[in-house]
């Protein structure tokens, strides 16, 4: 495989590594110093997760609460620094433990330095997990 280059193209990889359940090769995009952060987390939820290895405990057991079956609409923009990039796009799929359809849009702000995710601001809708029938159980930290 070859290794993206550019921000747009690691984070297209990294959307397919979620689709087929990788969660081990998707946290490997990412600097052992990055940082992910969610700016509107609720209460109870991680709002900063600092380097890789925060990032693969987060994420671990991922699948077994959502499984994403697509993401459709993704919308890639450049910024004026060739390793930021603005994403619009939604996850759809389900929540495994309820059986119900998951439907999550999300802003994400996403900076790639020597081919690996040095920041990911992670703007998604925290009303989404208030909803009946959501159960999230388990993916917060």
């Amino acid at each position: 495989m070859t290794v993206p280059i550019t921000a747009a193209e690691l984070y297209r990889h990294g959307l397919q590594l979620l689709l087929r359940k990788d969660i081990p090769g998707w946290v490997e995009l990412w600097d052992e110093d990055g940082v992910q952060e969610f700016p509107f987390a609720p209460e109870g939820w991680p709002g900063r997760l600092e380097g890789k290895s925060s990032v693969a405990e987060y994420m671990r057991h991922y699948p077994d609460h959502v499984d994403l079956h697509a993401f459709p609409d993704v919308k890639i923009h450049e910024t004026t620094d060739a390793g930021t990039i603005v994403v619009e796009m939604r996850g759809v799929g389900r929540l495994v433990r309820s059986d119900t359809p998951f439907d999550m849009t999300y802003i994400a702000v996403v900076t790639v330095v020597n081919a690996r995710i040095t920041s990911y601001r992670d703007y998604w809708n925290p009303l989404a997990v208030q909803q009946p029938g959501a159960d999230f159980t388990g993916v917060r930290r």
